[in-house]
């Protein structure tokens, strides 16, 4: 085999040389005139597990830095008190459906007299007006013999017999008017009944207050039974459990935490002078401090738009408290862009609160993902 000349030799070095030093300056160059930081952060939706009811824990399966999915137990509150409380309510709500039943008869019962009453009120008001025609009649049958006597043509006591047959006729049709009015009065009273029985029932069917009041009972009881299994909302890990089998759940008490591992983004806290050159959209390329060599590509989501002011806020005795700067000094405000996560490199783990190095490629919005994203250079993290 030819051995290599020193010319060759020279050239060779000299070219990985420049290689590396071109890589190098490439790598730098990213860094120095795109905006980055060493301020950032690894954040992730961290959700509190906070039980609905309260009692003592029965069942506790997971343990301190676990991972969970979606529906998997976490820890299960004593259920007896519950499941005694859902079951009073059903027979309370049991009871309540009899009750209405009974109001319901009660009304059909009413109703039924009412319409007894109106026809006998019928009847009676029939019987008045064929009396009150009868009574018409004889008074014609009076008139007719009164003048018959003044000419000779029928005799006192033929008179006498229209007469009686008057009064009689006129005693009948004050029985009957009697006879109606107790009936229309029955049926006053009736009705009375009717709207009393009819408040006591309230609506009919499943619009019925009693009944719709019973079910909410029994549905609230249920839910507080359902409520003693707690179970993850989402995938994540367990973090930092302090419960123990046989502690006191408290209703609306969080007792432990979960980070959601589907919501990691990450926090770049940029000076404030950097933000006009990002986008929401552009590039990024996160460098984790634990995974120097294995960059997180990510993308620009939006830029924070406010940040705590200490100048100005109240301190002691109620004045303002204002730092004190020098005059030839400005420091920059730093401001939090948000960088939604695109892809994790094999072998990551995010973890919320760990520090970062971001760097925002400028003017890439609407751009495809990077071949191969730069890790930020030693000296830079």
């Amino acid at each position: 085999m030819t051995q290599l000349s020193t010319e060759n030799k020279v050239l060779i070095t000299s070219a990985v040389i420049l290689a590396g030093v071109g890589w190098l300056g490439w790598t730098y160059w990213h860094y120095v005139f795109n905006p980055w930081t060493r301020s950032g952060q690894v954040r992730a939706q961290v959700i509190q597990i906070t039980p609905r009811v309260s009692g003592t824990i029965v069942d506790l399966p997971i343990e301190d830095n676990q991972f969970v999915k979606k529906g998997e137990l976490l820890f299960q509150i004593d259920p007896r008190t519950y499941e005694s409380t859902l079951e009073g309510m059903r027979g309370m709500l049991a009871e309540t459906e009899d009750e209405i039943e009974a109001l319901a008869a009660q009304v059909v019962a009413t109703r039924k007299t009412v319409k007894q009453y109106e026809a006998a009120i019928k009847r009676a008001e029939q019987k008045v007006k064929g009396k009150a025609a009868r009574l018409e009649d004889y008074r014609a049958q009076f008139r007719r013999y009164t003048d018959l006597v003044k000419t000779g043509a029928a005799s006192e006591e033929r008179l006498d017999r229209a007469r009686a047959d008057v009064v009689d006729s006129e005693a009948i049709l004050d029985g009957a008017q009697a006879e109606l009015l107790a009936a229309e009065a029955k049926k006053l009273e009736a009705e009375a009944d009717l709207a009393r029985d009819k408040a006591n029932l309230g609506a009919e069917g499943p619009l019925n207050a009693r009944r719709r009041t019973a079910k909410a009972r029994v549905h609230s009881a249920e839910l507080n039974l359902e409520f003693t299994t707690v179970r993850a909302p989402v995938d994540g890990y367990v973090t930092n459990l302090r419960l123990r089998l046989g502690d006191h759940a408290t209703a609306n008490k969080a007792i432990l935490a979960l980070v959601d591992v589907n919501s990691y983004w990450v926090y770049g806290y940029f000076k404030e002078n950097a933000l006009r050159h990002i986008s929401p959209g552009d590039q990024a390329v996160v460098t984790l401090m634990s995974y120097p060599r294995k960059p997180i590509e990510g993308r620009v989501s939006g830029k924070g738009w406010g940040v705590f002011q200490s100048d100005g806020s109240t301190a002691q005795q109620l004045l303002p408290s204002i730092s004190p700067t020098f005059e030839w000094i400005r420091l920059a405000q730093r401001i939090p862009v948000r960088v939604e996560i695109e892809r994790v490199p094999e072998g990551v783990e995010l973890v919320v609160g760990a520090t970062a190095t971001v760097l925002v490629l400028s003017d890439t919005a609407g751009t495809e993902g990077l071949a191969s994203a730069p890790a930020a250079p030693t000296a830079l993290q």
